[in-house]
């Protein structure tokens, strides 16, 4: 681990807790920076307050008050979760004190060099295919933030062999000073997190960020198809590299003749490609051109590529059973994560679907339901889900009480050679705490079928 004077001395509010933020509150006590931490929790329902507590901390639970910025701290290190409009976030921003996120914490004490995803959609899977590509070139790669262990933690065991495969959300990167990837990928940009930042052009700025601080010697990967982003990233001074699944790039990584190539090279024939999914072309393009700036064979490429079918709950392969293939994309939360998820399909589909209701309507996903030949749906959205796919023409629809009950439902009206796919459009909130315990149950309901 790197030290940092920074923090020393310093006073540091680390507000809210959760993984990252206990991990944050520690590594700055070990830089001996005067730390308080802030938790709406209370104290006695809130075992990692306890517990840095017994570490010296300052903890003060129960609510968010406006005072505790009177108390004179030089930073503020914020759960990325948090909005900017919470009053002691929006208060320190009046006061000039720097709000961080513990992305900049981690950079700030790794000896190794870190490489950044961002995008709306495909963040988890190509930050994975990244990780499994360098790990079975000989890289060591870590794997850190959402997916993995807190990125603070991760980077103080890091050492320069490796390197810090992150992924990395608007939210974070709203949080750095000087966080710096050798490597950044910036997938793609639709209209996402509004209530959060308030307009899409707030959202793409900070999703901006993973580029400010790179230099010639970096990397940034950029998607050639979305001509918004690179006057979106006009500024970057690192090296672009870009990516395209609709044209033929001479340099960059793209699409000719049912293969993939890197700079003219041919890497795969897409056919032997494991991963299903026109829009999971993306991630493996990027993880591709990130595999080869460092230093990956194809040999390497080419056995990740073959053998791995998906990150769970992202249109995650479960199994096969008489000739009906399941298919978990619990994690399709919204209608454009459902739309790829249905576009990645050629055969005839039984979709489930529903959810916490938004106020949207489903209308949007008609064009893409036209292999669709029966429609499970559950939750809030139910009966919203009924009228799109009667507007779709499906003739069997059949509304059922959660997911428990859709995978018997889904069997019942499948047949041999049918996709049976839980892909949602929806949040898990209404019936489910997460979107992940949601993809568990339809998982262990899979099982359960003989």
């Amino acid at each position: 681990m790197k030290t940092t004077l920074k923090f020393k001395h310093k006073k540091v509010l680390v507000l809210g807790l959760a993984k990252s933020g206990v991990s944050a509150a520690s590594l700055l006590h070990k830089l001996e920076a005067f730390v308080t931490v802030n938790d709406r929790k209370p104290f006695s329902e809130n075992p990692e307050a306890q517990g840095l507590l017994q570490q010296g901390i300052k903890v003060i639970c129960g609510s968010h008050p406006i005072e505790l910025l009177d108390e004179g701290f030089d930073y503020i290190v914020k759960n990325p979760g948090i909005p900017y409009d919470n009053p002691l976030v929006s208060g320190a921003v009046k006061k000039g004190i720097p709000v961080l996120t513990e992305v900049e914490l981690a950079y700030l004490v790794s000896e190794a060099p870190f490489i950044g995803i961002t995008g709306t959609n495909g963040k988890t899977t190509t930050t994975t295919l990244v990780y499994e590509m360098l790990d079975k070139g000989g890289k060591h790669p870590l794997i850190a933030g959402n997916i993995g262990t807190v990125a603070s933690e991760v980077a103080q065991t890091a050492s320069e062999e490796n390197n810090v495969v992150i992924e990395l959300s608007s939210f974070q990167l709203m949080g750095i000073d000087t966080f710096r990837p050798k490597i950044s990928i910036f997938i793609n940009l639709y209209e996402a997190h509004l209530d959060y930042h308030g307009s899409i052009d707030e959202y793409a700025k900070a999703k901006a960020n993973i580029t400010a601080n790179q230099t010639e010697d970096d990397y940034l990967i950029i998607n050639a198809d979305q001509p918004e982003l690179d006057q979106l990233l006009h500024f970057s001074k690192a090296r672009k590299i870009y990516f395209s699944t609709k044209n033929h790039l001479e340099q960059g990584a793209s699409i000719k003749d049912g293969h993939i190539f890197f700079n003219n090279e041919k890497i795969i024939d897409i056919s032997q490609i494991a991963l299903p999914g026109k829009h999971n072309l993306e991630n493996i393009l990027c993880a591709v051109i990130a595999s080869k700036v460092s230093g990956i064979g194809n040999g390497a490429i080419q056995e990740v590529l073959k053998t791995f079918t998906g990150v769970k709950h992202r249109t995650q392969f479960v199994r096969t059973l008489n000739g009906r293939s399941f298919y978990n994309d619990s994690k399709a939360t919204n209608v454009l994560a459902a739309k790829s998820a249905l576009e990645a399909f050629e055969q005839p589909t039984i979709l489930l679907a529903g959810g916490l209701d938004r106020g949207g309507s489903f209308d949007e996903l008609i064009p893409y339901m036209t292999n669709i030949k029966a429609l499970i749906t559950f939750g809030e959205t139910a009966p919203k889900f009924i009228e799109t796919a009667a507007k779709a023409g499906i003739q069997t629809v059949k509304h059922v009480d959660n997911v428990e009950a859709a995978v018997p439902a889904a069997y019942e009206a499948s047949e041999q050679g049918d996709v049976i796919l839980l892909s949602p459009a929806c949040a898990s909130w209404d019936q489910y705490r997460t979107f992940e315990v949601r993809g568990d149950i339809f998982i262990e309901e899979v099982h359960k079928l003989k």
